[in-house]
């Protein structure tokens, strides 16, 4: 969407031209920080960190809200070209960045059955994402009907994703989109940051890690190699991304 700024904004975003992220390292943030490292490794991609701090809704103030009505991260804001654009949506993101920057589409598919596939499966996390982070909240058990509900629910989410890389309806694959075992792509990185906090889901006596782990063989081989490229470790670091550690990229409104 066309940004115009507010006096509120960050100098360093409105006064510098170029790729700009908002974010902090949650797991949406983390889908688009990945993205970025990849693009880097690839065609030496650079951009602009602006770490947001959560905690102080610095998102829900107006400067941001110009950018984002919704309030929240991550959000691109890309002024390399004539016109301010901003980019919001974690998945819509994901597309925008790759379809834009990504002209040899090592993370994307130039066929239409291989791109529409990368889609629908980044379409189903990004639909599903919300059921895990309901199941995590109910964990503690103070509702017991919804934490089974949402532990339930979150349960059969993981079996769709075994299911599809085990090859229960198909063929064995590495990846979520694509012909054969599939490429490594946007779908991945817009899925693994949330399936990869697995634990956060795990509830004594009611949902073990080994049990998960031995429910889940191909979904958990899938989890450790994403986990192994080092451009989705640097995409997830702490010291870079997260704004408690890294205060210097913290930005908030001008005062």
């Amino acid at each position: 969407m066309e940004v115009i700024y507010s006096p509120e904004t960050p100098a360093d975003l409105k006064n510098t031209k170029g790729l700009h992220l908002l974010t902090d390292n949650t797991p949406n943030g983390k889908k688009v920080q990945i993205l970025l490292e990849e693009l880097h490794s690839v065609y030496s991609t650079v951009w602009h960190t602006h770490l947001i701090d959560l905690e102080t809704d610095e998102q829900k103030k107006n400067w941001f809200c110009r950018l984002n009505p919704n309030g929240r991260i991550p959000v691109v804001v890309d002024s390399t070209q004539h016109e301010v654009y901003s980019v919001v949506e974690s998945s819509a993101i994901l597309v925008y960045l790759q379809e834009r920057y990504d002209q040899n589409k090592v993370f994307g598919f130039e066929d239409p059955f291989e791109k529409s596939q990368a889609l629908q499966w980044l379409f189903f996390w990004h639909s599903a994402a919300v059921v895990q982070g309901n199941a995590r909240h109910f964990k503690s058990g103070d509702v017991p009907q919804a934490a089974e509900r949402f532990q339930t629910e979150m349960l059969r989410i993981y079996s769709v994703l075994e299911n599809h890389l085990g090859g229960r309806r198909g063929a064995e694959r590495d990846y979520l989109a694509g012909r054969g075992r599939g490429k490594y792509s946007i779908a991945d990185m817009g899925t693994w940051p949330h399936v990869s906090a697995y634990r956060s889901l795990c509830v004594p006596g009611m949902v073990e890690e080994q049990d998960m782990r031995a429910r889940f063989p191909c979904l958990f081989a899938w989890i450790a190699r994403v986990a192994g490229r080092e451009a989705v470790q640097r995409g997830i670091d702490a010291e870079k991304y997260d704004c408690d550690v890294n205060r210097g990229l913290v930005i908030r409104a001008e005062v």
